[in-house]
């Protein structure tokens, strides 16, 4: 209730709308009514963004002139002059070794394609509050204007020297590879581009308990992964390094196929015998991955797979099927969506592996951190309580981020890579 006098009600009515035709059609709706006024409509997702979602804030007061002369001149000159000396110091005397990073181009945004660095920044802001929130990491945006190659390694390098790592977000495919591996190889600082390996994290940690609910092996099921850009590669690589031997990828154009000569060489890594459309791939296959387009698979492409099948549709915001289409016949499903069960979300590992990256001083990110984590966030569902429908933690489980850094410490520290 906003106001209330004897001629007129005026009230605030909040409703959540399925998408943006729906609203549309709502306050269409309620126009109609006799006796009804519409005075404004607002949407609470625009109005949460207004004037951004992030700040930075003071860690001590300046109250008096000696908090002045010691935060800043004169008294900053000697902790310069100590960094200057010893170098390693800058991780005690000042935010980098608690600061990451979030740099994109803008070319790849969520899925809603090349939008450019001024329209990424409301993401980089969302990251930048994930970070916080669920593992205490000061985590900045920066969306660059440009989006060549050179330019982007070249800007990077020239930013390091703030920051404790490097998260690359929404950058697309092939240039995001050839960027995060130069990067790497040039700073001796983590590295981590999140669409890569934060989704592979994830899915495995997920496809970890989902096989145990089947009773399968990773090593005796044939995988299927439907999107061969960074999620997919990425995707397929982790799960080679945990043990599967019988992957099949596919494009827009089909299965990647030794007979294909279209293939760059992330595809051509992937290549098998078999040629023919996703479709054809799935029939007796026991895992569906999809990190690919809205509506990509069908209901009789999945009653073509084998005994028990395990799902991922992954698409965001709509998934390459409907859950609901095909309750009755996948052993689990899982999607990259809030609303349904078994969300596939990042969430669930780039804060720890940074928390942990950032609290042992890890020069590099390695494949066994990547694998330590999935296990770590696979093994906080436990045999009782794993079932079709919980296969991953909350995103909103306090155990998450504290126990993925520290598996990530441990393999950073027996792969040799951690400083502290």
């Amino acid at each position: 209730m906003v106001e209330q006098n004897l001629k007129t009600l005026v009230r605030d009515i909040t409703i959540d709308a399925a998408s943006t035709e729906h609203a549309e059609a709502i306050i269409a709706t309620v126009k109609a009514l006799d006796d009804i006024k519409v005075l404004n409509v607002y949407d609470r997702t625009f109005n949460l963004h207004r004037g951004g979602k992030i700040s930075v804030q003071s860690k001590i007061p300046l109250k008096y002139q000696s908090d002045l002369a010691m935060a800043y001149t004169p008294g900053v000159g000697r902790i310069c002059t100590a960094i200057a000396e010893d170098p390693n110091q800058v991780y005690s005397l000042t935010i980098k070794s608690n600061t990451v990073a979030i740099v994109t181009d803008g070319s790849a945004v969520l899925g809603l394609g090349n939008l450019g660095p001024a329209g990424a920044l409301p993401v980089m802001e969302g990251k930048a509050m994930l970070f916080k929130e669920f593992a205490g990491i000061d985590a900045f945006p920066i969306c660059l204007a440009t989006q060549d190659t050179e330019a982007i390694i070249e800007t990077v390098k020239n930013i390091a020297p703030v920051f404790g790592g490097i998260n690359l977000e929404d950058i697309s495919a092939p240039r995001c590879f050839e960027i995060e591996a130069r990067l790497q190889r040039e700073l001796n600082i983590p590295i981590f581009h999140d669409d890569q390996h934060g989704t592979a994290i994830v899915t495995l940690a997920a496809l970890i308990n989902a096989l145990k609910l089947v009773h399968k092996s990773m090593d005796q099921v044939r995988i299927v992964i439907n999107g061969a850009g960074a999620a997919g590669v990425a995707i397929a690589r982790l799960l080679h390094k945990a043990g599967a031997t019988n992957l099949w990828m596919c494009d827009s154009k089909g299965i990647l196929s030794h007979r294909r000569t279209d293939l760059n060489d992330q595809k051509r890594e992937f290549a098998v015998d078999a040629s023919g459309s996703l479709a054809d791939a799935l029939v007796g296959a026991d895992v569906f991955l999809g990190v690919s387009v809205p509506g990509a698979l069908t209901v009789e492409m999945v009653r073509s797979m084998a005994t028990d099948p395990i799902v991922f549709a992954m698409a965001n915001p709509i998934p390459e099927i409907q859950p609901e289409l095909v309750t009755d016949d996948v052993a689990v499903m899982a999607t990259g969506r809030s609303d349904y069960p078994n969300q596939i979300n990042n969430v669930l590992a780039f804060p720890g592996i940074f928390r942990g990256a950032l609290d042992c001083r890890a020069a590099t990110m390695t494949t066994s951190m990547y694998l330590e984590a999935a296990g770590a966030i696979a093994s906080l569902v436990n045999s009782a309580e794993l079932n079709n429908e919980y296969i991953v933690p909350s995103v909103f489980d306090p155990r998450v981020a504290t126990a993925v850094a520290g598996a990530v410490q441990r393999a950073a520290r027996q792969d040799g890579v951690a400083a502290g």
